[in-house]
Parts: structure tokens; sequence; C-alpha cells
């Protein structure tokens, strides 16, 4: 369909070079999906992996940075469709 834009797929390693970096080319892939001239897709297992490594290393004094309730709104916000 001529009026949907590119789509791509992200797996784990490329959403969290996404997330945590704005000099690859998966963080310029997402910002083109923010823009809407891409449509980003990737599986819940991406999200796991992601979780994971957040929940596992960023830390302080033993405890999680991150609540479940901010990763949940950083889910949600991020322009990626969930498969």
């Amino acid at each position: 369909m001529s009026w949907r834009p590119p789509g791509y797929r992200l797996n784990a390693k490329d959403l969290v070079k996404a997330l945590c970096s704005d000099e690859t080319e998966q963080a310029v892939l997402l910002l083109a999906a923010i823009q809407g001239k891409v449509e980003l897709f990737a599986d819940a297992t991406a999200w796991n992996s992601f979780l994971w490594l957040v929940m596992n290393t960023c830390k302080v004094d033993g405890q999680p940075l991150y609540s479940g309730v901010e990763l949940g709104a950083l889910k949600a916000s991020l322009p990626i469709v969930w498969v």
C-alpha cells in the first residue's frame, strides 16, 4: 500500500541500540518513526530482553533505578508496533 511508510523489524539488540544511544542506525530509525517516516515492529521478547537489561544493570543501592510503571510508560510512548 503506497500510503504506508516503509517498515522495519527490530530485534532485542536493535532495541537496546535505539534506546541507549543516539549515534546508531537504530536510533536514527527510531527518530524517523517518531516523525512518521517509517514504521517499526518488534517482538514482545525484544522488550522483555530490554527490561531484563535495565532491571539488572541500572540499580542504586541494589534496587532498580526505574519502576515497572515508569518502564510501562516508556513502552507505551515508543513508536513501535509490538507483535
